[in-house]
């Protein structure tokens, strides 16, 4: 069962589209369910996400993730957009079934592809990033399908 959240964000997604020369784009999939979900980031001088948008194929709750996401990093530093985790955005969408769990995975990985994009475009370190993964499944447990 979904929460009213989840189907809002589903049916009224957030920041949809994409933009043009985006600061940082990242891309992150995965191959057993077959998500695909693109975020780009509109960076400013002082390292905040002025703009987001999305793009994502797949399920309602990887519309939804994806969504509510970009609600939770707009506005954001790029630091602050680090912190952002799977279970934040689970918790904003007042919750996730166990078997949709890894798209909000795929929301954090996304956060963190763009977040990677960003800073190599600019040749900077963001403290505590690593280089995301592009395919998801490769990390998530096969249980929490």
């Amino acid at each position: 069962m979904y929460s009213e959240k989840v189907i809002d964000h589903f049916t009224n997604p957030r920041n949809v589209g994409e933009i043009e020369n985006a600061s940082g784009v990242g891309t992150v999939g995965n191959a057993k369910c077959g998500d695909i979900m693109r975020i780009y980031f509109d960076i400013d001088e002082n390292q905040v996400i002025r703009d987001v948008k999305f793009k994502t194929f797949g399920c309602g709750a990887a519309v939804a993730t994806s969504s509510m996401a970009t609600e939770l990093v707009k506005g954001k530093t790029v630091n602050e957009a680090l912190e952002v985790t799977n279970k934040a955005v689970m918790e904003a969408l007042d919750g996730l079934p166990p078997v949709k769990v890894h798209c909000s995975l795929l929301a954090e990985q996304a956060i963190h592809a763009a977040l990677w994009d960003y800073a190599e475009k600019n040749g900077i370190v963001i403290e505590g990033l690593e280089k995301p993964v592009t395919d998801i499944g490769e990390t998530v447990e096969e249980e929490e399908y």
